[in-house]
């Protein structure tokens, strides 16, 4: 019996322990699904690459693996293929060419978002050090015995670059027949030139300083000629914010744009890099509705964060000249911007916004010009005219039309901003009140709009980065949100008229 007993106990302690191994086994199994699961959640972001800039973009990348986890893959090529491979396969992050002409050729195909310049560089003729050859021009160049390597101006950006070149300048053909071989990338035309299978080849400034073996020759006819390098986020891209926050970390002066710098590129100035920045846009009131929703998608896609002060232009103006120094300004007129230009960067004008008397439905005072606002009784609310443009526009619109002292002793508010007057109209404590078009369209089922017939009685809104703000790369892109066709429609469905033309950013320059 105690024989039995004891194998008894032995053979409950084997089963507790099976028990335990077999609830051991099935936690590490889930917890490894769990792990498998959150890793791959986050994909890897996948770069096509121009290989003239694989050794900057490698060592940017790694620092960005090692600071935030994750995972950057790159393909190398020339700018014309990785576009080609971009496109043909619909999957992707990122496209970084050495030609802006690809960022260009890209975006008319419907295949690129936001562009982020890097640097600039330009082309030479690279020779082995100590130039055994004598190549110093384009006639040594032309010489019987010299043979080139050249990269294929369908494949390769710098083949595309300096064939341009030299079909402006009429030598194409003849430096055509010094061509050897076409080579599908920068790197191996440098690489040919370096073992000596040719003479010489048309590279990257940039390129030459890879290679200790090579020194570069410059060129009268590559005088002017240079290109930007920039990184693109496809349109492609699953996940296009943290696309762009990787683009973001590239183009940061004091992270990814430190190794281009390191490898000889000329950097544009850049931005500082934050994980989260913040830029600060003052704009006129009469904006809010027609931007909000775009600001909002804006902060979501780039994870930023736009302070907006909304007030009357008069005291946004104060502002700036008591030192106030936003990173955009939105004014609800231009006259509010000359004010304060000298604070800017070149301005866009974006839309325009027409005066009109607004009056209750019904009209029951019977208003149909600006002189019926000088019938006795009839109260008229109008905008401050130091606080806001609505205010300055009414009062030059009563001026031009001989009506201000007449309007004057009716005037009984003067508000900082339209929606306030048209609050107070729908209150009844107002009979008529000068508002724009804009600020009715959140009440037309109360109120009716009578045409102002006065030629100033339109604004224009420009806007602007400013001058001094720190982060005029991220701004600016806040503006080309501000004047995408997204925006367009939202401007026209608040009254707006869109005005906007083509604008090139100075800070893209």
């Amino acid at each position: 019996m105690k024989r039995r007993g004891a194998i008894s106990r032995v053979g409950l302690l084997f089963l507790v322990s099976l028990a335990l191994l077999a609830g051991l086994v099935a936690w590490m199994a889930w917890e490894g699904r769990a792990r498998t699961t959150t890793n791959s959640s986050a994909d890897p972001l996948v770069v096509y690459c121009a290989a003239g800039i694989k050794i900057p973009f490698e060592e940017a990348a790694r620092e960005y693996e090692q600071a935030y986890g994750v995972a950057v893959q790159a393909q190398f090529g020339g700018s014309g293929t990785q576009l080609s491979n971009a496109e043909a396969s619909h999957i992707g992050d990122l496209f970084m060419p050495v030609d802006d002409s690809y960022i260009q050729l890209a975006r008319k195909k419907g295949l690129l978002d936001e562009a982020l310049p890097l640097a600039t560089t330009h082309p030479v003729l690279a020779v082995r050090k100590g130039n055994p050859k004598g190549l110093h021009s384009l006639d040594d160049v032309l010489r019987p015995d010299v043979k080139l390597a050249q990269a294929n101006p369908d494949a390769a950006g710098i083949g595309k670059l300096t064939k341009a070149a030299l079909e402006k300048a009429g030598l194409w053909e003849k430096v055509k027949g010094q061509i050897a071989v076409f080579k599908p990338t920068v790197n191996d035309v440098a690489n040919d030139v370096k073992i000596g299978s040719v003479d010489g080849g048309f590279i990257w400034d940039t390129t030459v300083l890879l290679y200790p073996e090579l020194e570069g020759v410059e060129i009268p006819a590559f005088n002017g000629v240079e290109t930007k390098i920039t990184v693109g986020v496809l349109k492609s891209s699953k996940q296009p914010a943290a696309a762009l926050r990787f683009a973001r970390y590239l183009a940061a002066r004091d992270k990814g744009l430190k190794a281009f710098e390191r490898h000889g590129f000329h950097v544009v100035e850049g931005d500082l890099w934050s994980d989260a920045p913040e830029i600060r846009l003052l704009a006129g009131a009469m904006l809010r509705p027609a931007i909000e929703e775009t600001i909002s998608a804006f902060e979501q896609r780039e994870g930023c964060r736009v302070t907006r002060v909304y007030n009357g232009c008069g005291i946004l103006v104060a502002q700036m000249k008591a030192g106030e120094r936003p990173d955009a300004y939105f004014a609800c007129d231009s006259s509010f911007m000359r004010q304060v230009n000298d604070l800017f960067l070149d301005q866009a004008e974006v839309s325009t916004n027409r005066l009109v008397i607004v009056v209750p439905k019904g009209n029951p005072h019977a208003i149909s010009t600006l002189k019926d606002l000088t019938k006795p009784g009839v109260r008229v609310g109008v905008g401050h005219e130091k606080q806001c443009a609505l205010g300055a526009l009414t009062q030059k619109t009563f001026d031009q039309s001989g009506l201000r002292e007449a309007v004057s002793p009716n005037i009984v508010v003067q508000s900082p901003t339209g929606d306030m007057l048209v609050n107070a109209l729908r209150t009844g404590s107002l009979d008529a009140v000068v508002a724009y078009v804009s600020n009715t369209t959140t009440a037309k089922n109360e109120v009716e709009t009578i045409p102002i017939d006065v030629p100033c009685a339109i604004a224009t809104q420009p806007l602007a980065v400013g001058r001094e703000s720190k982060q005029k790369y991220i701004t600016g892109r806040l503006l080309d949100a501000l004047e995408s066709k997204q925006s367009k429609d939202r401007f026209e469905s608040q009254g707006f008229a869109w005005t906007l033309g083509a604008r090139e950013a100075t800070v893209a320059k």
